[in-house]
């Protein structure tokens, strides 16, 4: 992996180093001393590296080719190389040493701006044109990997990270404000619905997928590519598709093992993260390697509160899987005297932004940590399989045949469906009901006023008014697709401001503890495949998310491919970790309200309010509670801001 950084001039004249810029302070602690600077016309590239395939040891970045008209520095892992070498005529006495950042080259040579359409895995590069006097980069369609950049009148700077630029003469020290309006008025994880945006004014950020071409001055930003794929699969049974799903997944895990050091998965007892393990594991015994299995479980002493249907300690699914698939060395974490609490400030620094993830966060940290120190160079995720790989949504496949009255099928699938879920066909016929027609299903008399919602909660009212942040978000909401399932699941695939969480938190993650997250979910020829399969391929026989069930059946053991009745809720004791410390925030909370600060932007008084009601004493049970929700939000939010200030 790498930290990469770079300026170009828009005057035509040399880049120099101005004082106290040098390389925006040696990129702000992302470089050490083996940091290396190239020179080139107007362009000033840099780069940090840590080793990780077996084709990048000793590689040294920037690079370029022999006659110093094209320079690179990127941060990239791609997962088509056998493809490209045969697209790009590469000698095969040159393909096992060969880099990825010369690949990216070798392609930008042939395909020019086209070139990011033909790469796939996870990258963001920048390369300097001197011929055309051109600075081209690109980021993947999942954002895997951040790149963010400042444009001032006589140059654009990027860089992997925020703090770089920030340091650079004329940027803006303030904050943008619209993008902290949104944050907080969002309901949903991700930031803004700007995917250019950060909470910084003038800095700004590649969208995933998407490229920036900076030239004679002028900066364009444009998407490339599409994730749909070209036509609906139709193969001829049940069975052709469960081979199908297995060869492409099989596939999108066996190139993410590519490290020369051990490998790793973050392994829950669900579907998903046991699926990536499962075929890690097989694929690693075959070269003589163990996948290592780090998961959370809360701490001894947790009374699990978490209603039926629910667990908050997933120990026997993950054994099953790991006793199942074999080749699996597991390690139970239960990161006892941490809490997001803890973790507040540290998060902070690692992502340059506020955040809002907390319930998860001092696992997310904790895991990379313990991944990195035992030498793993990869971390396997699971994390975007709920859009692709276990998508399966039965409740909206039954409204769909209830309104295409195929009263049949339906029938067969809720008998199914109840006796796997343990529900009764009255009750089932309500909700799909309520799914199918809508209108039908609402009620005239009056309800009662529902509980506002966290975002209106959190911000302050004249701060959401002077920005406009909620009428701004209903014509968002208005413009988006119809509610149709399979057309929500593109545009949560497609969104780049949703890729952008996920992204930044896995590129700084990797930069702080040297481990590279992969997530064979979202491979982009994984993501095109289950966007091919036909619904009902996904919804079969009772059975949600049925594809992966049934193409798993030797791959999982039954208690986990079949489970329809309990799931997984991590981050569900993770009041029951907070509560030593709620005193302290309580405290904190008392110094927000009559902070001036932050008076105009969060709204002090329902804070207030909230922290009275929870008290110096706040219940486990209350865990997903909007209140406690709130503070904890709002003390994030009050230290990202007071850092600023």
């Amino acid at each position: 992996m790498s930290a990469i950084a770079g300026f170009v001039r828009f005057d035509g004249q040399n880049a120099e180093l101005e004082d106290g810029e040098a390389m925006m302070v040696a990129m702000r602690g992302y470089v050490a001393d083996d940091e290396r600077m190239k020179l080139a016309g107007p362009a000033f590239l840099g780069c940090r590296i840590r080793w990780i395939t077996p084709e990048s040891v000793s590689e040294r970045m920037p690079g370029g080719d022999p006659e110093g008209r094209l320079l690179i520095a990127a941060d990239a892992i791609l997962d088509n190389r056998t493809e490209l070498f045969e697209r790009l005529q590469v000698d095969r006495d040159r393909r096992a040493g060969m880099t990825d950042s010369e690949l990216i080259l070798l392609a930008y040579r042939k395909w020019g701006r086209e070139a990011p359409e033909h790469l796939l895995g996870d990258f963001a590069f920048m390369i300097w044109d001197a011929e055309r006097r051109l600075l081209f980069g690109a980021r993947d369609p999942f954002g895997n990997r951040s790149l963010y950049y400042h444009r001032s009148d006589s140059r654009l700077a990027f860089c992997t990270a925020i703090a770089p630029l920030l340091v650079l003469r004329g940027t803006p020290n303030r904050l943008n404000e619209q993008w902290l309006a949104e944050f907080m008025a969002i309901p949903e994880m991700f930031e803004s619905t700007d995917p250019e945006a950060t909470p910084y004014l003038g800095i700004r950020q590649v969208p995933p997928g998407h490229a920036i071409a900076v030239s004679e001055g002028r900066v364009s930003v444009a998407g490339y590519g599409t994730l749909e794929p070209g036509e609906p699969l139709r193969l001829k049974s049940d069975g052709e598709y469960e081979e199908a799903f297995r060869a492409v997944f099989e596939k999108a895990v066996a190139c993410r093992l590519r490290t020369f050091r051990k490998v790793a998965v973050t392994l829950s007892g669900g579907l998903d993260s046991g699926t990536v393990a499962s075929f890690a594991a097989k694929a690693l015994r075959k070269e003589g390697k163990t996948l290592q299995a780090y998961s959370s479980v809360p701490t001894p002493e947790f009374d699990d509160w978490t209603p039926r249907g629910t667990v908050a300690d997933e120990r026997p699914f993950i054994r099953a899987t790991a006793r199942h698939a074999g080749n699996i060395s597991e390690t139970y974490l239960d990161f006892k005297g941490i809490s997001p609490l803890s973790e507040v400030d540290e998060w902070l620094d690692l992502l340059e932004t506020p955040y809002k993830f907390f319930e998860n966060s001092y696992w997310l940290k904790g895991i990379h940590e313990r991944a990195s120190g035992q030498g793993a160079g990869i971390l396997l995720t699971g994390a975007r399989g709920n859009f692709t790989v276990s998508w399966g949504p039965a409740l909206d496949y039954y409204a769909l045949l209830m309104r295409q009255m195929r009263w049949l099928s339906l029938s067969r699938e809720l008998r199914q469906y109840g006796e796997n879920k343990g529900i009764g066909r009255k009750r089932l016929l309500a909700a799909v009901g309520k799914l199918a027609f809508p209108a039908l299903t609402r009620r005239s008399r009056a309800k009662p006023e529902p509980r506002p919602e966290l975002p209106a909660m959190l911000i302050h009212p004249g701060f959401a008014a002077r920005t406009g942040v909620f009428d701004l978000l209903k014509r968002r909401e208005s413009e988006r697709t119809a509610a149709d399932p399979a057309a929500l699941r593109l545009a949560k695939l497609a969104s780049p401001a949703a890729a952008n969480k996920n992204g930044a938190t896995a590129s700084k993650l990797s930069l702080r503890y040297g481990t590279w997250e992969r997530d064979p979910t979202c491979d982009l020829r994984v993501v095109r495949f289950c966007l091919a399969v036909p619904f009902e391929q996904y919804v079969r026989g009772g059975k949600d998310r049925a594809l992966i069930r049934r193409a798993t059946a030797n791959v999982l053991p039954d208690e986990v491919r079949l489970n329809q009745r309990s799931r997984g809720i991590q981050g569900a004791d993770w009041v029951h970790r907070s509560a030593p410390m709620w005193p302290m925030l309580t405290e904190e909370v008392a110094r927000l309200c009559s902070d001036p600060d932050v008076a105009g932007y969060l709204n002090v008084g329902r804070i207030r309010e909230a922290a009275a009601g929870i008290g110096r004493e706040p219940r486990p049970e209350l865990a997903f509670h909007p209140e406690m929700r709130l503070l904890m939000r709002s003390l994030i939010l009050y230290r990202f801001i007071k850092r600023f200030a």
